[in-house]
């Protein structure tokens, strides 16, 4: 018996959508402890900072929802774009698009007669399919659904906003500040350390990078929340 392989397109969509998780957790990761850290320096009122964290959890969360709704939505509406254009000249010039996949296949290293066999078989099969795929690197039955990326990013920031906004809420005073960074840039670490596994990327420079910028975010914005809190009192 014969076992195929999984798709490349379906391994790389499936990693695509990984990385995106990743990246809406680390942003809900470090716009959170960044937020909630500058209250802290401003006031020790625990409602005030869980409001200030809780807003900015939603309005975060809300924002990368939408602006990834608005981008795959762009994206899905260009690739259908494309795909009604494919049928046009399909229909309107079969010869010319026969030769057309001819010589993309040949471009990849077949040789003529190869080229046109497997161009001629591939369009009587399904002609869309192949001059999707070898054109345009679309799968017309694969396009991204919207929804479905806004509701991840969504969930995504949400899980990493948590981790700081109950990091805060849940310890003393005193500890708060340092027991909120030190969650952050534990986490930090792992998504840093995640996102270079997915990417193949080097694992130490993703993870000093990602704890490096979340650091520099959460000192910037205590500074200017203790400034801001030593002016207004």
């Amino acid at each position: 018996m014969t076992h195929h392989e999984p798709h490349d397109e379906v391994t790389g969509d499936r990693m695509n959508w990984l990385r995106a998780g990743v990246l809406g957790a680390n942003d809900g990761i470090v716009s959170t402890a960044s937020l909630v850290v500058g209250v802290a320096g401003a006031t020790t009122d625990r409602a005030q900072i869980l409001v200030a964290g809780l807003a900015g959890l939603f309005a975060g969360a809300m924002s990368m929802a939408s602006g990834e709704y608005v981008s795959v939505s762009s994206q899905r509406d260009a690739e259908r774009a494309l795909l009604a254009q494919e049928r046009r000249e399909l229909r309107d010039m079969p010869e010319q698009e026969l030769e057309e996949l001819k010589e993309i296949y040949e471009d990849k290293g077949l040789d003529e007669q190869t080229a046109e066999e497997v161009a001629r078989q591939l369009t009587e099969h399904d002609a869309l399919a192949a001059h999707a795929e070898a054109e345009l690197h679309i799968d017309p039955d694969g396009l991204t659904n919207p929804w479905g990326a806004a509701i991840a990013s969504f969930v995504s920031f949400t899980i990493g906003a948590l981790l700081p906004l109950a990091a805060i809420a849940l310890t003393t005073t005193g500890l708060r500040v340092p027991i909120t960074v030190a969650a952050a840039v534990l986490t930090l670490a792992l998504t840093g350390f995640v996102s270079a596994r997915l990417s193949g990327a080097g694992k130490r420079r993703a993870v000093v990078r990602n704890v490096v910028g979340g650091l520099i975010a959460m000192g910037v914005t205590y500074a200017i929340g203790s400034l801001a809190g030593q002016s207004i009192g």
